[in-house]
């Protein structure tokens, strides 16, 4: 039966070459399908609803294009519709990446099916770059004379709640729900990594400060950097067991640990090379291209090699800003880098797994992955509220800190979502799709909910007030021991609130400053050649 309007037919049984049809609500329907053949487009199946017939539609167009249109239309329509979700999220006021994974889903084959399977598996190299470039720098955090002046306080504090978080994790999923060790130990380690973002642009717009939120900005700088350490000892546990019947033994747990210490020095002679390669003569352009090049060839490598990137990124990114005393680079590359992130989080909300996710059966040991992902949300938060709390006893931080800390640590996203896609590359098959499932669900819900924890947070520990006398606190008895009028408690209280504003500075960022600065320092240097060349003339 032909369709009005399309080049398509409907037909009741299916053709050899026709795939099942996988509508939004996840479930592949055996009895409906499509495919295309002579120019037309086939549908099989009894009954078809406009929305599937215009979906299926839509994707074989996208895949019957050839290779070069197909992906750049892709790349463009990934970036238009994470762009446009943002614009949804920012009146809810949630983190960008919330909106780029929900763009992605959208956009992915559980709801519109508009990209071809063939491109989201083919830009799986994305989430390898997106984490060279979020490694690289978290090593600026590792300046040398920084953790001298901080001490060992903090270090303690997010070594506590970061591995607590993850044993706990790693209890429920090994010990409860009987899980196996690999899936256990990798999930357990990713608890332990925690987005700052949420939790920066809640004490922006807050203006808290004090011991509270110094303590919490030192700590959510640090927390990424144990994760990435976490992780990296676990994916070669759950390689060492996954590695044949035999089981454990010594050869196949020290050869990953072995392996990632080599990547580790590795990352450091990058990090010098880096510095050796861009003097103080070299244009900042030249910088940003040099620095990008090294990045992309130290994850070739060690894709080569079969091993993460993560603590050869991290090192290279340590040794360069201790002994380059450099950080415009770090801004520059971290201006440069959100279409490539953008992209990465749309790609994540592209595999992520509706039908997995609600199905009853459970692909994981009998265990349904509500089950895992509902149990792995609270668990967490748990973990990351006691660590916090024994670790600011142990290091004897006052009351109002050791209480509310936890509160802030709970947003989870960026780091997490990028060890969780290399994670199911590594451990592949259905253990790894499911744990980028799980990881994936969790941090859309950890975004929504963190930012408002960690203003209750900020609330409870007096970080902030709402009340003048408690943000502008004055004396309120002259020098005579007179009590002072009101008139002039307000006055000098709004006096010392102008006081305290910082001066006014550019609408741009420091990120978007140094990249800005760049593109002036090389246009001047263009205009200078030109006028060089008119000359000689």
């Amino acid at each position: 039966m032909r369709l009005s309007g399309f080049f398509s037919y409907m037909v009741s049984v299916q053709p050899p070459d026709c795939k099942p049809f996988l509508p939004a609500r996840g479930k592949i329907l055996t009895d409906r399908g499509a495919c295309t053949g002579g120019g037309n487009m086939l549908h099989y199946g009894k009954l078809w609803l406009p929305w599937e017939v215009r979906s299926v539609q839509l994707s074989q167009f996208a895949a019957g294009l050839s290779p070069v249109p197909a992906i750049i239309l892709s790349v463009a329509l990934m970036l238009f519709s994470g762009f446009l979700i943002t614009r949804l999220t920012k009146l809810l006021r949630l983190p960008n990446v919330t909106a780029y994974i929900l763009a992605g889903i959208l956009i992915g084959p559980y709801v519109l099916d508009l990209v071809p399977q063939s491109i989201i598996d083919g830009t799986d190299f994305l989430s390898d770059i997106a984490l060279a470039f979020i490694a690289f720098s978290t090593g600026e955090f590792f300046k040398l004379s920084t953790l001298k002046k901080n001490g060992l306080a903090v270090v303690w504090v997010t070594i506590l709640e970061a591995v607590l978080a993850s044993a706990l994790v790693f209890i429920l999923t090994f010990f409860i729900l009987r899980l196996d060790l690999a899936f256990s130990i990798v999930l357990a380690a990713l608890a332990s990594a925690t987005a700052p973002a949420s939790t920066m642009m809640t004490i922006r717009q807050t203006g808290a400060k004090g011991d509270f939120v110094d303590t919490l900005l030192q700590v959510v700088a640090l927390d990424d950097v144990v994760g990435l350490v976490l992780y990296s000892v676990a994916i070669s546990v759950a390689l060492a067991s996954a590695a044949g019947g035999s089981g454990f033994s010594l050869r196949t747990l020290a050869e990953p640990v072995l392996l990632n210490l080599l990547v580790l020095a590795l990352g450091g002679i990058f990090g010098l090379f880096m510095k050796l390669l861009m003097p103080q003569k070299r244009s900042t352009d030249n910088k940003l291209i040099i620095s990008i090049a090294l990045l992309f060839t130290f994850c070739g490598a060690c894709t080569l090699l079969d091993v993460s990137p993560l603590l050869g990124c991290m090192m290279m990114g340590t040794v360069y800003t201790n002994i380059a005393e450099d950080d415009k680079l770090f801004k520059q590359l971290n201006y440069f880098s959100p279409p490539i992130l953008l992209l990465f989080f749309v790609r994540s909300g592209m595999s992520f797994r509706l039908d997995a996710l609600f199905s009853a059966a459970g692909n994981l040991d009998g265990v349904p992955l509500l089950i895992i992902g509902v149990g792995y949300f609270f668990v967490r938060i748990l973990g990351k509220y006691a660590g916090a709390w024994l670790g600011c006893r142990v290091v004897g931080k006052p009351p109002l800190v050791r209480n509310y800390l936890g509160l802030a640590l709970i947003p989870q996203a960026g780091v997490a979502i990028g060890l969780a896609a290399l994670g199911a590359r590594t451990l592949g098959g259905v253990m790894g799709s499911d744990l980028q499932t799980v990881i994936l669900a969790s941090s859309v819900l950890y975004e929504l909910i963190g930012p408002g924890c960690a203003k209750l947070a900020l609330y409870l520990s007096k970080s902030y007030s709402t009340k003048l006398e408690d943000v502008a606190v004055v004396e309120e008895v002259t020098q005579t021991g007179e009590r002072k009028s009101d008139v002039q408690l307000l006055i000098e209280r709004i006096q010392k609130i102008q006081q305290e504003l910082p001066a006014h500075e550019s609408a741009m960022n420091e990120d978007e400053a140094a990249f800005t600065e760049a593109a002036e320092e090389q246009l001047v240097q263009t205009q200078a050649q030109r006028r060089f060349f008119y000359l000689r003339r």
